[in-house]
């Protein structure tokens, strides 16, 4: 039985994610540990990470992910960005550690025009090693996948191994595959099929053994579309069948499925979960 989430709120207190995840039956979750929406962040008192600890500890759910917030870019351009977002990185890695967290999710970012696609990978390895070397803990940044917008990096497979290999760090370094992404970016796992895709994908980016998250989304917009934006499972291009294929495909079964479906009157995060477990037998 694969392991079923959602991306959880931390409104109050981080230790009330967990309250949260146990009300939607959540096997697994992925949270922020601060606001995602400004640079600055209020330290992780003690007291507040033990509650936490004890939380997940008591709920018996596992993994934990953390996600970057939204306004670092470590493809960034320009100057006080980048050193703003490796300042984040570092910092994000040192929370994680504190709140036992063993994976940290992250966008690969958008390059300026005077720096260039190979110039913002550049930046990307660089931002993310010296992240690395110095934070706290052993936890292990996703680089995620994303829809291909204008001038990203990490919107191919082939982009995302070059990042992987120019950290050549397997034990730090793994993978997030967000459905919605793939599709968004040109990647048909309708029309190719989920074999194929996660085939390509272990050819171009990375061994599946790598990937330990996948963002099971549904899709608004059609493929190619660069259309970054989530449906209900089931009810947006790649259907019911695809979604299915992806929670059944047994080299992704070690994989953490987390939801990052929409908020709206459409469908609730229960109903969702009902539907992926239904897809999941």
């Amino acid at each position: 039985m694969v392991k079923l989430g959602f991306h959880v709120s931390i409104a109050g207190s981080l230790d009330l994610a967990i309250s949260r995840a146990q009300n939607l039956e959540c096997d697994t979750i992925q949270i922020f540990t601060r606001s995602p929406r400004i640079w600055a962040a209020k330290p992780i008192a003690p007291t507040v990470a033990n509650s936490f600890k004890n939380a997940v500890k008591s709920s018996g759910i596992d993994p934990i992910v953390d996600h970057m917030p939204y306004l670092p870019n470590p493809a960034a351009e320009k100057p006080d960005v980048y050193e703003k977002t490796v300042f984040t990185l570092t910092d994000e890695l040192t929370r994680c550690a504190q709140l036992d967290i063993p994976y940290l999710v992250t966008h690969l970012g958008h390059y300026g025009p005077n720096d260039g696609h190979n110039k913002g990978q550049e930046k990307v390895i660089a931002a993310i090693g010296q992240a690395l070397d110095n934070s706290e803990g052993s936890t292990m940044i996703l680089l995620e996948n994303t829809a291909n917008e204008k001038n990203t990096v990490g919107g191919t497979f082939p982009d995302i191994g070059i990042i992987a290999d120019g950290l050549s760090r397997e034990e730090r370094v793994g993978f997030c595959f967000d459905t919605c992404h793939a599709g968004a970016a040109g990647y048909d796992m309708k029309g190719h099929g989920v074999e194929t895709v996660f085939g390509w994908f272990n050819d171009e980016a990375g061994s599946l053994s790598r990937l330990k998250v996948i963002h099971l989304n549904d899709m608004k917009g059609g493929i190619g579309s660069h259309l970054d934006r989530h449906e209900h499972l089931g009810l947006g291009y790649l259907g019911e069948e695809t979604i299915r294929d992806v929670l059944t495909f047994s080299k992704i079964s070690h994989c953490a499925f987390i939801m990052e479906t929409p908020a709206d009157e459409i469908r609730s995060d229960k109903e969702n979960m009902a539907v992926a477990r239904r897809l999941s037998q």
